[in-house]
């Protein structure tokens, strides 16, 4: 067996000892502490601008805008607050707008439009379609296209008159009580429609899509109660690059833009005969099929003077062909006492109806008698 050397001996290797130096964990405060250093430095520079600024012997002028703090302005007093030109309720002369723009106004409200010399005849009272179905749909379609075709170059004022004309119609009973009813009237015809572009092919062009949005605003405002006052009850309207026949014996009621605006005379014409009521039932917005045999028959409504002949004969008749005075004493004269059974002849027949004994109308003051009525002239 052979032996190894001996290996010479070696101490035993220390534990490992150093002394290091641990950065610093960042805290909260440290953070905030560098984030505001740029605005400490900002504040010490403006310091040193101001202060010697403050400490210069130059007066302080406090901060304003050229010289308009020295401006001298002295507003004048309206017409309506100088002595001798006001009097009770002035300053509504002074300060409204035109007068009436577009208002509902009706003669009921005891003014009267024309001798004030606001318009030239009665105004049409507002018609409202306040339902959101189909026929408020239809209404708006029908309208919208006949304010494109007949006016979509026209401004608009010209584009609301067209609109009220179309409303008017509705409101009078000679024509369709609806929208579309009237803008498609007679458009089955070849011609003799009752507005042009509903028979003359017009509807063929595609139209553009801004003068329709304008054109739907305005039908879309007349159909929630805006009244064109300036037209009144026109019903009848035309370009001024044609006379028809009709316009001599018609209203002329005002020119706006390109047409020219007309209402009938005569009972036809009359404010009480418009009946401003909406009652639905709209058609399909849509012309009518063409149908040949409708340009042979007769349309009196195509004719606006014989529609005027036939409600003046019309009334006439009504009355008997006698006036209005002697028809009304008439249809107020007693008529022959109703036959009673027996047993009412006992308790006194028709005396028992007769109202006898009803209080009279002496107890009532005398400037209390017209409680009640319109004042047609106030002051009077």
């Amino acid at each position: 067996m052979k032996l190894l050397p001996a290996l010479p001996y070696e101490p035993r290797p220390r534990d490992f000892a150093a002394r290091l130096r641990r950065a610093r964990v960042p805290t909260l405060g440290m953070r905030r502490a560098r984030r505001h250093r740029g605005r400490r430095f900002l504040l010490v520079l403006l310091a040193a601008v101001a202060v010697p600024a403050l400490a210069s012997p130059s007066p302080w002028r406090a901060l304003g805008i050229g010289d308009a703090g020295d401006a001298q302005f002295t507003a004048d007093p309206m017409p309506f607050e100088q002595p001798g030109n006001s009097f009770p309720g002035s300053a509504y002369y002074y300060i409204a707008p035109s007068p009436l723009p577009g208002a509902d106004a009706a003669s009921s409200d005891g003014i009267d439009l024309v001798e004030l010399g606001l318009t030239n005849g009665p105004i049409a009272r507002a018609m409202r379609i306040d339902n959101s179905g189909v026929d408020r749909t239809r209404a708006v379609e029908c309208l919208t296209a006949a304010v494109y075709y007949e006016a979509a170059s026209e401004p608009d004022q010209g584009q609301r008159a067209v609109a009220q004309v179309v409303l008017n119609r509705v409101a009078h009973p000679a024509f369709p009580n609806t929208v579309c009813g009237v803008v498609y009237q007679g458009s089955e015809r070849s011609t003799g429609c009752q507005f042009s572009f509903t028979c003359d092919g017009s509807l063929a062009r595609v139209p553009a899509r801004f003068f329709w949005e304008r054109a739907r605003n305005v039908a879309e405002q007349a159909l929630s109660g805006y009244v064109e006052s300036s037209v009144g009850l026109a019903t009848h309207y035309h370009t001024n690059a044609v006379h028809p026949y009709w316009a001599p014996s018609l209203h002329f009621i005002t020119a706006i833009g390109a047409h020219r605006f007309y209402g009938m005379m005569g009972r036809a014409g009359d404010a009480g005969t418009f009946r401003f009521a909406y009652a639905g039932g709209e058609p399909l917005a849509a012309p009518h099929p063409h149908d040949a045999r409708a340009d042979k028959l007769p349309d009196p409504v195509l004719d606006p003077l014989a529609l005027q002949r036939a409600y003046d004969s019309g009334f006439k008749s009504a009355q008997g062909g006698a006036p209005a005075g002697a028809a009304d004493a008439q249809s107020s004269a007693p008529g022959p006492a109703p036959r009673y059974s027996a047993e009412v002849q006992k308790r006194g027949g028709d005396k028992q109806y007769s109202g006898e004994a009803l209080p009279g109308n002496h107890g009532v003051r005398p400037e209390y008698q017209n409680s009640g009525q319109w004042i047609a002239q106030p002051g009077h």
